[in-house]
């Protein structure tokens, strides 16, 4: 499979609605690799819980490696995690540049599970006004826009292709998956942190 129909895959099971999957309990998984035994990886999510996450030989895998300020410009294709504002443009989270090949990859505005009230805008930048502290863009999908305020100090991160053997002790993880009636989760995508940077989404 070419790096652009893997990277597609990824964004299409971790980032999309859900509601196309609803009929298979999907699942994310926020934590930190305590243990890997054969295709079971013990994941202690954010939430303080060990969970146990199958892969296999479908699971896609992609690591996070840190972008510039300077890629949240008109025509980038993005996925913004964002919190509501009273009156006011939402305010990120984190920014996700995506590669070109994703490019159209889980289009459209949604909540999200990142914090409470989140929110996820996946399209593409079609304004930005440039201020002191960062800017307010407009992102442009099929269904509408969302204005986001995207500050300097955030978490800004694109992806590279990544394989099973990065899956190891200690390295932060975001999963996309089925829960399983046992509990464990079958890992459809395994997007990974590397030299520090984790994934933010």
């Amino acid at each position: 499979m070419n790096f652009a129909l893997r990277l597609a895959t990824i964004a299409t099971l971790s980032i999309l609605s859900t509601n196309a999957l609803a009929q298979t309990k999907p699942i994310r998984v926020r934590g930190t690799i305590e243990a890997v035994d054969g295709n079971t990886l013990s994941v202690k999510a954010r939430e303080g819980q060990m969970v146990k996450v199958l892969v296999d030989d479908k699971t896609r895998y992609a690591i996070v490696i840190k972008a510039s300020f300077e890629e949240v410009k008109p025509g980038a294709y993005l996925g913004i995690a964002a919190l509501p504002q009273k009156d006011a443009p939402q305010k990120a989270l984190e920014v996700v540049v995506f590669p070109e090949a994703m490019r159209g990859a889980g289009e459209g505005h949604r909540g999200w599970d990142l914090e409470p009230e989140s929110t996820m805008t996946n399209a593409t930048l079609s304004e930005a006004i440039s201020s002191v502290k960062g800017q307010t863009i407009t992102m442009k999908y099929k269904d509408g826009e969302t204005k986001i305020d995207v500050s300097k100090d955030i978490p800004i991160v694109t992806f590279k292709p990544g394989a099973k053997t990065d899956a190891t002790p200690s390295t932060v993880v975001f999963i996309g998956g089925q829960v399983q009636p046992d509990g464990t989760v079958t890992a459809a995508s395994v997007t990974m942190g590397k030299d520090g940077v984790n994934p933010p989404m």
